[in-house]
């Protein structure tokens, strides 16, 4: 159990690391999600080819699947933007808004009713985005990205959910990548256009980084990730990912000085995000004890 539950920190610590390579990379927030999906699909392809579990599946899933993955490659697109707009912290502390858009979202498309207590937890991460928002007006367009971001992400969660039921984790991950990148190589001449570049290829270093960032950050998390779920619950690992953005912020500051660009309504801003996390984290395990009993 111990190696399992080192797993699962490592994972997230591999996803605490994704927003890091948005500043390694050089490529603008586009071409670096697109060549993070075409790496990951290749990788992925090969690895499920050479253990013969490549999996056939029909027209109208494969279509389900991409496009599920597409709002994936969007969701990238506009978190790495927050990120090059403003800096790592500002774009994982955007990300904490996926409960509050999955607070209102899921019921929408599930036609059930909105939890209060879900929406009430949800609300105080907005007042922490609100405040740094209002005090700090430097990043205000990465956190209106980070945001759009967010909203993508709960999204994705739910749709992926209701689409991932019949069919293998691999699976899913192998065609929402190919959907994704596709979505955005079609996109990328009127992207280009708006957002021009000097190269559109990666140079040595951002090749390396992009290889790095779709073997480790994209398979091997989501491989840890189906490993850790044969032996801890799914509630325990959604919990622990909680910890995801102050992973991130800590990398961060490690890697990248980025303490000294934060002011102190940043830090209020995050006391409330981390005081939201420990309250649903707090009725989450709640609930689940009433269910057990």
């Amino acid at each position: 159990m111990r190696s399992t539950f080192l797993k699962l920190h490592l994972s997230i610590l591999l996803a605490g690391f994704t927003g890091l390579f948005g500043k390694l990379i050089a490529l603008n927030e586009g071409l670096l999600v697109c060549y993070r999906m075409l790496f990951a699909a290749l990788i992925l392809f090969l690895i499920l080819w050479i253990r013969g579990k490549l999996t056939r599946v029909s027209r109208k899933e494969l279509a389900k699947i991409a496009g599920t993955g597409c709002l994936l490659a969007l969701h990238w697109v506009f978190f790495y933007g927050s990120i090059k707009q403003a800096n790592i912290s500002i774009g994982v502390i955007c990300f904490s808004l996926v409960s509050f858009f999955t607070a209102w979202l899921e019921p929408l498309i599930y036609r059930r009713r909105i939890s209060a207590m879900e929406l009430f937890f949800s609300l105080i991460t907005v007042c922490g985005i609100l405040l740094i928002f209002q005090l700090d007006t430097r990043y205000r367009t990465g956190i209106l990205l980070g945001i759009i971001s967010s909203a993508l992400a709960a999204l994705f969660t739910i749709v992926n959910k209701k689409v991932g039921v019949r069919h293998a984790s691999t699976t899913m991950l192998l065609y929402e990548m190919a959907g994704g990148c596709l979505l955005l190589v079609c996109l990328m001449p009127l992207y280009l256009h708006f957002f021009p570049v000097e190269s559109v290829f990666p140079d040595a270093t951002d090749f390396f980084w992009l290889l790095a960032l779709a073997f480790f950050c994209t398979i091997g998390l989501y491989l840890l990730q189906i490993e850790v779920l044969q032996t801890i619950s799914a509630f325990t690992v959604n919990l622990s990912y909680n910890l995801e953005p102050v992973y991130s912020i800590i990398l961060a500051m490690l890697f990248f000085g980025e303490a000294k660009e934060l002011t102190f309504a940043f830090y209020v801003g995050l006391g409330l995000i981390i005081l939201s996390v420990l309250f649903q984290t707090f009725y989450s395990l709640r609930s689940q004890q009433s269910v057990r009993s």
